[in-house]
């Protein structure tokens, strides 16, 4: 039987289109999967059924009963909680007092992190609370509320594997117990995994409901892009998968950036080099030193031994601000770390050059509308640039953190993740963007979470393990196999 019944259900701001008509049906005891390309709607869709907006039209049942979700707290009291994409969470207020906050029962919260074998200081400033962390106490307030349906948007994209086999184990008890999920997440694997039935968006409407483990990932990209779109995506990558390598041309090119017996953290004196129009990947499990590197980086944290240079000059951060003005930028995985969610598009990607340049005397104001111009041009940013970034999807809030760097004329980036929770045909845009600017002169160092990205974006790849360079691959010889060998330390270690 249908617990919740969404009919035509419609959402705009002003000439903007956020939700056409789109409808959906989940079952009582089912995990059901919200599919869609990024701006499809899949997130404004359980914003409306969660009453943190309103809908312009259509309707919504609740076991057959007609409702109007106000607000979230009605959402609450009739049985649906969400866990949204970024967390709900104060950062200057401890783990308890947010909890506090929602008027959720602290004890309750800390017995659901108990089943899910998750160890957090309820003391702690939630600023100070790792990302994979705080989605995990989104998912325990959420679940403290006993609802009929848990509505999780994107909630494995930051979460390493054994606290996402915990989110699925979350999932499965609901199921078992007669109690629905609503997954939204891009990692189609996920939905075939779990899944009962999925849901499509595409341009704001309902394109089909289907069984992913009845048919296969390609056809649901199929659904998710359209049948054009999916067959150029495919093409795009058996072409792609070779020719964006640029390594031949990379090995001539001057070291960009240089790292000698780096020490910090978990890193235990890792050195490696970047050259101009070079993609170097780093491959790990977690916890076994990118963090720390990317934070030293990007002047987050302060080496502790080693050296590190840029175009020859010595590199000391001390602060995210020396390490941008040695030339090295963060595009990092929380997009909304890097953004000015309040701002426009137009004023997020114009924000690096007047903060580097405009001391040095002003800005010619029809220059920058022609940088910023180009700059949404070139990533395809799919918006109006005078739109608030929060409000765009999660794609195109990664596009313009991209696109302010690339305005401003930097050619060393450090890419954390930067594609974790985008769709697959706003991934292959980035990918080939990436390769765009390592052509024309960039060097870019690039981790993922995910391991099929390694050989179609990258030139060379390391593997770290414990702190240390466990191998080097070349990117397109980079398969999973090869990858987790040297990610779990099953090969020699080699020098850099």
């Amino acid at each position: 039987m249908s617990l919740l019944e969404a009919r035509n259900v419609g959402k705009r701001y002003g000439p903007v289109v956020a939700l056409e008509s789109a409808s959906l049906s989940v079952d009582a005891g089912e995990v059901h999967a919200l599919l869609g390309a990024n701006g499809a709607g899949k997130s404004t869709l359980v914003k409306i059924l969660t009453g943190v907006i309103q809908r312009d039209g259509g309707t919504v049942e609740l076991r057959g009963e007609p409702v109007r979700v106000s607000s979230p707290s009605r959402a609450a009291r009739i049985g649906l909680a969400p866990v949204f994409q970024d967390p709900a969470l104060v950062p200057d207020l401890t783990v308890a007092q947010n909890i506090r906050l929602t008027a959720v029962d602290v004890d309750a919260v800390r017995q659901r992190l108990r089943e899910m074998d998750v160890d957090v200081d309820f003391t702690e400033q939630a600023g100070d609370v790792p990302l994979p962390l705080l989605r995990m106490i989104d998912l325990a307030r959420a679940m403290a509320r006993d609802p009929q349906l848990l509505l999780l948007d994107e909630i494995t994209a930051a979460l390493p594997s054994d606290l996402a086999e915990r989110v699925f184990a979350v999932m499965e008890d609901w199921r078992r117990r007669g109690r629905s999920v609503l997954f939204i997440t891009h990692r189609l694997a996920e939905v075939i995994a779990m899944c009962d039935r999925a849901t499509v968006l595409r341009d704001g409407r309902d394109v089909g409901t289907l069984v992913p483990r009845e048919i296969g990932e390609r056809q649901i990209v199929e659904y998710m892009l359209g049948p054009e779109a999916a067959t150029a995506e495919a093409h795009a990558a058996e072409v792609d998968e070779t020719p964006l390598k640029g390594a031949a041309a990379a090995e001539a090119a001057a070291t960009t950036l240089e790292v000698t017996d780096l020490r910090v953290g978990s890193l235990a004196g890792v050195s490696f080099s970047l050259r101009a129009g070079e993609i170097l990947g780093v491959a790990a499990l977690e916890g076994q030193g990118q963090n720390d590197l990317f934070a030293v980086l990007a002047g987050d944290r302060r080496a502790e031994g080693g050296e590190m240079s840029v175009t020859g000059k010595s590199l000391r951060p001390r602060h995210p601000y020396d390490a941008i003005r040695s030339g090295l930028v963060l595009v990092p995985a929380d997009r909304l770390l890097a953004l000015l969610p309040q701002r426009s598009v137009r004023e997020n990607i114009a924000a690096p050059r007047y903060n580097r340049l405009g001391r040095w005397g002003p800005i010619n104001p029809r220059e920058e509308r022609r940088r910023v111009a180009s700059a949404i041009e070139a990533l395809q940013i799919d918006t109006r640039a005078q739109r608030q970034v929060r409000r765009l999807s999660g794609g195109n809030q990664q596009k313009v953190t991209i696109a302010r760097w690339l305005a401003s004329g930097f050619q060393t980036l450090l890419c954390f993740d930067p594609t974790r929770g985008i769709d697959v045909g706003t991934k292959r845009q980035i990918y080939a963007l990436l390769r765009r600017l390592a052509d024309d002169g960039a060097a870019i160092l690039f981790f993922s979470s995910e391991l099929s990205e390694f050989p179609l974006v990258c030139d060379r790849v390391l593997t770290l393990f414990g702190g240390r360079i466990t191998g080097e691959l070349a990117g397109e010889g980079a398969d999973e196999a090869s990858l987790l060998r040297a990610m779990h330390g099953l090969v020699e270690e080699v020098a850099s």
